[in-house]
């Protein structure tokens, strides 16, 4: 994904599905300098955790 649609997905009354290796995740916030995404898996499993955006895919 690249950042401009990372920001809109952020900024979107809608709910957008947003994955991270195949697993559902919410966009908590966005980090412009370093281009990185601070993601929360959906699942309740695992942690918080930040990782480039370029790594997440939209799920249409």
């Amino acid at each position: 994904m690249d950042f401009k649609r990372a920001q809109e997905i952020i900024k979107s009354d809608e709910i957008i599905d947003v994955l991270l290796n195949g697993s559902p995740v919410w966009i908590e916030r966005l980090d412009t300098k370093n281009q990185t995404a601070t993601v929360r898996p959906l699942n309740g499993r695992g942690n918080v955790l930040a990782v480039p955006v370029a790594e997440l895919v939209e799920d249409r």
